[in-house]
C-alpha cells in the first residue's frame, strides 16, 4: 500500500486536481442538460455532500465525541457501526 502524502506541493496539486475534475464534470453535465433545473439540482447535491463531509469530519469530533479522530469516511462509517453496537 502507498503511505501518506508528505510533500505539501503534491498535496496542493491533488486538491487542485479534484477542483479541476469537479469543474469538468459540472461543465459536461450542464452542456448535456442545459437547463436551470439541472444546475439547481447540481448545486444542491454538491452543497449537501459538503455539509455531510463537514458533519462527519468536524461536528462529530468537536461536539459529539471528542475522543473520535477522523481519518476518512470509512473510519466514520466504522465509528457509527461500532457506536450502534
Amino acid at each position: 500500500m502507498l503511505g501518506d502524502l508528505k510533500n505539501s506541493r503534491i498535496i496542493i496539486a491533488k486538491g487542485f486536481l479534484f477542483l479541476v475534475t469537479g469543474c469538468i464534470a459540472v461543465g459536461l453535465l450542464i452542456v448535456d442538460h442545459p437547463n436551470v433545473r439541472t444546475g439547481l439540482l447540481l448545486v444542491i447535491t454538491v452543497w449537501s455532500f459538503c455539509r455531510f463531509y463537514y458533519f462527519a469530519f468536524y461536528v462529530i469530533q468537536h461536539y459529539v465525541d471528542p475522543s473520535y479522530r477522523f481519518s476518512g469516511l470509512t473510519s466514520f462509517l466504522r465509528y457509527l457501526w461500532n457506536r450502534r453496537s
